[in-house]
């Protein structure tokens, strides 16, 4: 049994970018005759009404979707293999993909996928109905959302109607509008087979994913397209598959509406997307914890950021998130979705269960900067080991059950820590057989270290751990 692998929908391509980042789906629709008689009036009532609304959602909908040329420079590998990221005998050349986008304002605004214009050299924007190109200007990208928002200077467009993402419900239909297989202007129609899906497919810190998933057929070139309503609004961005072989099985995934909305009003507003942080790490209910806590709803918070606005509100670990401002939380994706919303520096209610009792508690959210700034609190950078340093608090010194330890961040791929085989969030606790209280200290001694040395450690999900090596 094959498994079945997540793929971005990207654009068609030439040359090796289609390889490695095409999303496909393919179009096989089973036409079916049904006999009208007089037995089945009902039945031919609802046949007959649903290809209308059809046809003006299309209608309505299909000329605010773009399609959009990325043209790229691509480093082509040769025979001979990769020395670190470079392929010093491969050759550098041009490619070319094209995706869709959707129309967001009349004078010019277009909203796409990230991947749809990323590594772009130039960006064309081809419209619908006058079939006019246009170069296109990149405002703004979100790798967390995989979104990214396109200017061109263009007047009176169509733009698309923003859906209330919220209010659509599994079951209902929708129709996906797009570019595949350069074949412009397509229209597929299915339905909502869920909403909040995590899929863990955006290559981000802090990615944010709370896909609608539809089975309306998304191919290569819908990547940027919308997912509309049966009145013709948007409700998504398409953005991803499931598949076992890279084209379309059923399983499509789209960035919901209001998601999209924000983040546009953001890069209009302010040329970057506003986010907001509150400090803390959190997870679905499991099993175990869902029969301790009689429900499986929520998320459970794992880790608390020291002095960020959680710690400040009274958050604990093993709390669970129940509610944001009376809007409750299913699921984490859920939670990663209404956190969206928000901006830097607005204040919100949080509804969190703590021994079967809930405690309603306020927070301000702070910005990505403000929220790194307390995650690197404290960290020393080393150059020559290629990484930061940072001693742990006393918070987590207690929840890792040590005495002391300094943990490794921002590991660098071509690093002197990554050669050793250290992963990421690794705790040295000691170092040639000796405790380091300071990052500095541990630093210096990892720098000078010579012959064979010895780290002891624990991973950060608290396997202990111990490597050998020799230096130079």
């Amino acid at each position: 049994m094959k498994k079945s692998v997540l793929y971005f929908i990207l654009p068609m391509t030439a040359g090796v970018i289609g390889a490695k980042f095409t999303l496909s789906q393919h179009t096989n629709t089973a036409v079916v005759s049904v006999a009208a008689t007089a037995q089945t009036p009902s039945y031919n009532v609802a046949m007959n009404a649903m290809p209308e609304g059809f046809v003006k959602a299309s209608a309505k909908s299909t000329p605010c979707v773009v399609y959009i040329t990325n043209e790229s420079t691509v480093q082509y590998n040769s025979p001979f293999g990769w020395f670190w990221d470079y392929d010093p005998f491969g050759s550098r050349g041009k490619a070319t993909s094209t995706g869709s986008g959707v129309i967001v304002s009349s004078d010019g605004y277009i909203v796409t996928n990230n991947h749809v214009i990323q590594g772009a050299d130039k960006l064309t924007v081809v419209l619908n109905q006058q079939k006019k190109e246009y170069s296109a200007k990149v405002i703004g990208t979100d790798p967390a959302s995989d979104l990214a928002l396109l200017k061109i200077e263009a007047s009176d467009l169509p733009a698309i109607t923003f859906a209330n993402s919220d209010e659509i419900l599994v079951g209902d239909w929708v129709l996906a509008v797009g570019n595949p297989f350069n074949l412009t202007s397509t229209v597929t129609a299915g339905i909502v087979s869920a909403k909040g899906r995590n899929i863990n497919i955006v290559n981000n810190q802090f990615p944010i994913e709370s896909f609608i998933q539809t089975d309306a057929a998304i191919n290569p070139g819908n990547s940027g397209g919308a997912l509309v309503n049966i009145q013709g609004d948007l409700v998504g961005i398409n953005t991803a598959i499931q598949s076992n072989t890279g084209s379309y099985t059923g399983y499509g995934f789209a960035i919901p509406a209001n998601i999209v909305n924000k983040i546009v009003k953001d890069f209009i507003e302010f040329g970057e997307v506003k986010r907001a942080f509150i400090g803390l790490t959190g997870d679905n209910i499991s099993a175990t914890q869902s029969a301790t806590l009689g429900r499986d709803d929520g998320v459970w918070v794992k880790d608390v950021l020291e002095e960020g606005p959680a710690d400040k509100a009274g958050i604990k670990v093993n709390d669970v998130l129940i509610r944001v401002n009376e809007r409750e939380i299913h699921s984490k994706a859920d939670f990663d979705e209404l956190l969206a919303y928000y901006r830097p520096g607005e204040t919100f209610k949080m509804v969190v269960l703590r021994e079967g009792k809930e405690t309603a508690l306020e927070l301000t959210s702070i910005s990505a900067a403000d929220n790194r700034a307390l995650m690197m609190k404290g960290a020393v950078n080393s150059k020559l080991l290629g990484a930061d340093f940072q001693p742990l608090s006393a918070n987590d010194l207690t929840k890792m059950g040590l005495s002391n330890g300094i943990r490794i961040i921002n590991i660098k791929r071509a690093g002197y820590i990554n050669q050793l085989g250290l992963p990421e969030g690794f705790i040295i606790y000691k170092f040639n057989g000796k405790s380091y209280a300071d990052a500095e200290d541990l630093i210096a001694a990892m720098e000078a270290g010579k012959g064979r040395v010895s780290v002891e450690g624990m991973t950060k999900e608290g396997a202990k751990q111990s490597f050998s090596y020799y230096s130079n």
